[in-house]
């Protein structure tokens, strides 16, 4: 099998095609009146907005917008562009307060952040110490700064979901999820957080075939283009933690999803053999975020 720039092209109107009637179907048989989604301003939701209101129209798609201390302001004026090119309803949630009453803003993750403290520096030097925190994160910690970091920005994320349900449901709406299959894979998503919807229109697609679904949908171009980040951490990026561009990742995940050996995958991409073998170990250390929670057999 070769690996190049063209293994991941799609024909993106016959899958938004099918995406859109899988949404349409999907609130007919549930029985309900329309979408939820929680617009971030990245490509991601941004992506999932359009394909939400072309299966069932403007007005009957909900936008909630969520940030919190810790979110960049460019975001919200991102996720009011899409919404507005859209002409969707939106609420913005503030989940600065409900955050703080529990304590959030109180961690030493948080005071870190607080005092401006160069996040990107504080990884690194994580990760010469304990190892790789995202990989550490993955598979359990015993290290209390690491379990506090991941506790910090994983909560947002479940706060998010749990207003997305309680408006979906006020509503009788369905919550429409924007994880797509690159995180899916690597575990780079939070578990009963943006990994819990009613649907997951674009979980099908690696983030390589998001852009091309961006494009062809016409979403606006400084969102294609922009770094992506789950935008709870100042200065963390996805590639920045994954450590490698999506353009390869997804291509070492559909070698590895085909079986190829790691070999053949490292030769053809130009990458270390040892960086292939990382990410088949984020693939089995993410397992677990996969599937349902264990019960005794």
């Amino acid at each position: 099998m070769e690996l190049n720039v063209n293994t991941l092209k799609i024909n993106s109107k016959k899958v938004c095609d099918k995406i859109e009637f899988f949404i349409k179907e999907k609130v007919k048989e549930l029985n309900r009146q329309g979408i939820v989604i929680g617009l971030s301003g990245g490509i991601d939701s941004a992506v999932v907005a359009y394909l939400v209101v072309n299966a069932v129209g403007n007005k009957n798609v909900l936008a909630l917008l969520m940030p919190e201390r810790d979110s960049s302001p460019d975001s919200i004026k991102d996720a009011k562009l899409v919404a507005k090119n859209l002409g969707i309803e939106t609420k913005v949630i503030d989940l600065k307060k409900p955050l703080a009453s529990l304590g959030v803003y109180n961690t030493i993750t948080a005071k870190f952040l607080k005092k401006g403290f160069v996040v990107r520096g504080l990884y690194k030097g994580f990760e010469k110490i304990s190892g790789n925190p995202f990989y550490k994160g993955l598979e359990g910690t015993e290290n209390k700064y690491l379990a506090q970091g991941n506790a910090f920005y994983k909560i947002k994320h479940r706060l998010r979901m749990i207003t997305l349900y309680y408006y979906s449901e006020q509503k009788n709406y369905l919550v429409a999820g924007c994880c797509n299959k690159t995180e899916f894979l690597t575990g780079f998503f939070v578990k009963y957080g943006d990994s819990a919807a009613d649907i997951m229109p674009i979980n099908q697609l690696y983030k390589t075939q998001v852009r091309q679904i961006a494009d062809y949908l016409k979403v606006p171009e400084k969102i294609i283009k922009k770094a992506p980040s789950p935008d709870l951490i100042p200065g963390i990026v996805d590639e920045f933690v994954l450590g490698i561009d999506y353009e390869r990742l997804d291509i070492i995940l559909y070698g590895l999803e085909n079986k190829m050996s790691f070999k053949e995958i490292a030769k053809q991409l130009n990458v270390t053999e040892k960086k292939v073998k990382y990410f088949n170990e984020i693939i089995k250390k993410s397992k677990h975020m996969r599937e349902l929670p264990y019960e005794p057999n």
